[in-house]
């Protein structure tokens, strides 16, 4: 399979190259005559969540196992786009989830999360995407996800507050009725234990 589309390489380059002129640069100077069609090439990397499926992800590597403590991917690195501004957001995401005789391959997780980074976003959406979908395909006993991210629409522009990060929270299950399996949760995100 080809890393991109030809078709949409060339149209995408088209609207940028028009993008350029119309903010009043020139794209025919030098450094800017490959800009329209290396800008094409990277919202097609950026937005290629669109064609994964992350139900199928994690369903090819489900296995059947008794154990029943909670499992916590923590720190999975994420690069997604703000659907409003189409500017990056980024920073980490921590899954848990408690099995109910389901474990699925650890790779998945984080696979999951990219699945749906790789779109145009609002983390809070991308926080219950994520969390759906391991509750979805794993009926599991509960689902933790927690999202911490820096969004350059308030870096960059608008408010311009360099150092704030959003944090968003979803659960299912026990995480939601047990105030314990909760803290459990959060003290496992919050301890640097490697």
């Amino acid at each position: 399979m080809k890393e991109y589309d030809d078709k949409i390489t060339e149209v995408l380059s088209v609207h940028y190259e028009d993008v350029l002129k119309q903010i009043g640069e020139d794209p025919s100077r030098e450094g800017l005559l490959k800009t329209p069609e290396r800008v094409a090439k990277a919202m097609q990397f950026l937005t290629k969540g669109y064609d994964e499926d992350p139900d199928g992800i994690v369903q090819q590597a489900i296995f059947h196992e008794e154990y029943s403590e909670m499992v916590i991917v923590k720190d999975i690195e994420l690069y997604s786009m703000c659907e409003h501004h189409m500017l990056p957001f980024f920073g980490k995401a921590h899954v848990a989830y408690i099995p109910d005789g389901k474990i699925v391959g650890l790779s998945k997780i984080p696979r999951v999360v990219d699945a749906y980074a790789r779109r145009l976003q609002v983390q809070e959406r991308l926080t219950i995407e994520v969390r759906d979908c391991i509750e979805r395909t794993l009926n599991p006993k509960g689902v933790a996800v927690v999202i911490e991210a820096s969004h350059m629409c308030m870096q960059m522009r608008g408010v311009q507050k360099q150092n704030s990060v959003t944090t968003s929270s979803a659960f299912t299950g026990l995480f939601m009725t047990n105030d314990s399996t909760r803290k459990e949760f959060i003290n496992l995100v919050q301890a640097k234990l490697h």
